[in-house]
């Protein structure tokens, strides 16, 4: 009878077990140690920091580059410890604003900035910022702009007809990560007030007693990277010291690296003395980046590098590189081919982040339109041949041209007649 009343008084606190399990929905699958606790506070930690998210395909923390289209093509975002180079195009018209997305991103959401310039004051460029659209007004914005390029509908169902269907790189999204911008507007200069800024301009931190005699950079690349790295230590943004509770991240911009306003007699000839003086400066940067929340941006005129080994080894130096190209000056300005655009975009290169593949995009082909007020990355889409003749080459060229091909290629044994393809 005890071992009854034993048993049975197990199967009633067994009972019990089971419904206080079901009514806390508790299963077995739950770790409910420390170990789960710190997971989960240090996914929160990793999540808390302002204007940032993980990466769903390996994990690493992203910022935005203040274009969600360019953020889309980059795998979500410019990964935090990395390095965007942006190749200038040629009368650098276009990458400025690139540049000015990538700053005014920072100021809204929160993030320090250090702006680096040899050409204009970072004070200056600021002021320049494009200011900031919340979702509601860029819907407006995307309607106005749409019905002042409207067409009339029958010029419409003729032109890519089959293009409709496919969505459009530049998509409304109620996300907060990543914003829209008004290039017609100045960033509100509360926004800028609040935020906090560091600037290095190289006519007032260079001097002509500055000796670098020891080192085989530049006055004006050793100086920045000193004035980087104070930064990085000092302000604690530095990943590897823990003692610092309140994360934030550390967007840098430095404009026009490598031109002669830097000292560097790169773009000038092409064998110069000082040609890895440039690679040097990337190459420590990238690891003061690497050991840090900081993400750097860095335009750069590498149309007017002369040495093209130097091009590849800058290539190779950074993380990401995007590239610029403006029909301003060229054959496509008075095509009627690309009359809907402004240039092309080329995706040159995507970081390999705990990854042994990088991420790319199925669209090769991109180009940029510049609006009254936005900025826009789309598929470069052509326009068909709606003329009612169809222009081919006369048969005399279709007939020389298969005699330089050879006998047996579109011609008879007399070599009179030809293939008409």
């Amino acid at each position: 009878m005890a071992a009854a009343g034993t048993c049975g008084t197990g199967t009633r606190s067994t009972g019990s077990m089971v419904a206080a399990a079901s009514t806390n929905n508790v299963t077995s699958f739950q770790r409910r140690g420390p170990r789960a606790s710190g997971v989960d506070s240090g996914c929160s930690r990793l999540v808390s920091i302002a204007g940032t998210r993980p990466s769903v395909r390996n994990g690493q923390l992203l910022v935005s580059t203040g274009l969600p289209a360019l953020d889309q093509l980059l795998g979500g975002g410019l990964a935090v410890g990395t390095v965007l180079l942006i190749e200038e195009d040629k009368y650098n018209i276009y990458s400025p604003l690139l540049f000015k997305y990538f700053l005014a991103e920072g100021i809204v959401s929160g993030h320090a900035l250090l702006v680096a310039s040899a050409k204009e004051d970072p004070a200056d460029i600021l002021q320049k910022l494009p200011a900031p659209l919340i979702d509601d007004s860029y819907k407006k914005e995307c309607d106005e702009d749409v019905c002042s390029h409207k067409m009339e509908p029958d010029i419409k169902m003729k032109i890519a007809w089959r293009y409709q269907l496919l969505p459009k790189m530049e998509a409304i999204s109620s996300s907060r990560f990543g914003h829209y911008y008004d290039i017609s507007k100045r960033i509100p200069q509360e926004l800028i007030e609040t935020s906090k800024w560091h600037g290095f301009f190289l006519p007032e931190k260079i001097s002509s007693a500055f000796n670098v005699e020891s080192c085989s950079l530049t006055p004006g690349y050793m100086k920045l990277l000193q004035f980087i790295q104070n930064i990085i230590y000092k302000e604690g943004f530095d990943g590897s010291n823990p003692q610092k509770k309140q994360k934030n991240i550390l967007r840098i911009g430095i404009q026009n690296l490598g031109s002669p306003l830097w000292g560097d007699d790169i773009c000038c000839t092409e064998n110069c003395d000082t040609s890895h003086s440039l690679t040097k400066f990337l190459y420590i940067l990238r690891g003061l980046l690497r050991t840090s929340l900081s993400a750097c941006i860095i335009t750069m005129p590498t149309h007017l590098i002369q040495n093209k080994a130097v091009i590849a080894r800058v290539t190779n130096l950074s993380d990401t590189v995007v590239g610029l190209e403006s029909f301003i000056g060229s054959e496509k300005e008075t095509n009627p081919l690309y009359k809907d655009y402004h240039g092309l975009i080329h995706i040159r290169q995507i970081p390999r982040l705990n990854n042994l593949i990088y991420d790319i995009s199925d669209v090769k082909d991109l180009a940029f339109k510049l609006k009254k007020k936005l900025f826009t990355i789309e598929r470069l889409h052509l326009p068909p041949d709606l003329s009612d003749t169809v222009s081919r080459s006369s048969k005399q060229d279709l007939a020389e041209s298969t005699k330089l091909l050879g006998p047996g290629c579109g011609m008879t044994a007399g070599g009179k007649k030809h293939l008409d393809f």
